[in-house]
C-alpha cells in the first residue's frame, strides 16, 4: 500500500486547445499512454457522500486500486496493486478483499463488498515534467462522449496555480469549472 497527498489543478479544454497543448509539449521523447479507469461506487453514492471516489486503473498491464479522499492539502490517495483475477471480480460486482482499501472504506464507514461496478473511462495521456511540476493532456472517451482536459500536478497548490494560470495565457485557453474525471462519467448515467 502506498499512501500520498495530490495537488493538483484541472482544466477542460476544447478540441482546439488541447491540440495546441499537444502540440507545443509533444517532442521525440513523448508519448501518449493509454490507461483505463474502472470506477466503483455504493448504490446508496456513499463514496460521492464523502467527498471520495474508487477507481481500478489499467495501465501498462498493471492493475492499481485507488481511493481518493478528501485532504486539507488536496487529495489523500491510498494505493494498492492487484492482479488480473481479483481485477475481475471486481468488475462482476464481486469485490474481494483488498486489505488497505478495505481499512480506509471503514474509515469511511463503508463495507467493500457493497460496492458496485460503474464501467470504465479510457484516457489517452501525455505527460510532460516541467521546473518540478507535472504537466499532464488528457483526452478522455467513456459512455459515448469524448473530453479534453489539462491537468497540473505540483508539490504546492501556489505552483499549481502559478502553472496553470501560465499555461491559460500562454496558450489562450478560457478557464473551466472542471470537475474530476469520475464525476463528469457519473454525470453522464443520471441523465
Amino acid at each position: 500500500m502506498s499512501q500520498e497527498i495530490e495537488i493538483e489543478l484541472k482544466n477542460l479544454l476544447t478540441k482546439d486547445e488541447y491540440h495546441r497543448l499537444l502540440k507545443a509539449y509533444t517532442t521525440e521523447q513523448s508519448k501518449i499512454e493509454k490507461q483505463v479507469n474502472h470506477y466503483f461506487e455504493t448504490p446508496n453514492f456513499d463514496l460521492k457522500k464523502n467527498g471520495a471516489a474508487l477507481r481500478i486503473r489499467l495501465k501498462n498491464q498493471k492493475y492499481t486500486v485507488t481511493l481518493k479522499q478528501p485532504h486539507t492539502d488536496g487529495l489523500l490517495e491510498t494505493h494498492a496493486d492487484i492482479n488480473e483475477d481479483i481485477f475481475k471480480k471486481w468488475i462482476n460486482n464481486q469485490p474481494t478483499r483488498v486489505p488497505e482499501i478495505e481499512q480506509a472504506l471503514s474509515k469511511l464507514s463503508i463495507d467493500y463488498q457493497d460496492l458496485e461496478y460503474g464501467g470504465s473511462l479510457t484516457t489517452e495521456r501525455m505527460e510532460t515534467e516541467e521546473n518540478d511540476t507535472l504537466i499532464v493532456i488528457d483526452k478522455s472517451d467513456y459512455n459515448g462522449i469524448t473530453d479534453y482536459e489539462l491537468e497540473i500536478e505540483a508539490s504546492s497548490r501556489q505552483d499549481a496555480e502559478k502553472k496553470m494560470k501560465q499555461l491559460l495565457s500562454d496558450y489562450a485557453i478560457t478557464n473551466k469549472e472542471t470537475p474530476n474525471k469520475i464525476k463528469r462519467f457519473y454525470d453522464t448515467m443520471v441523465k
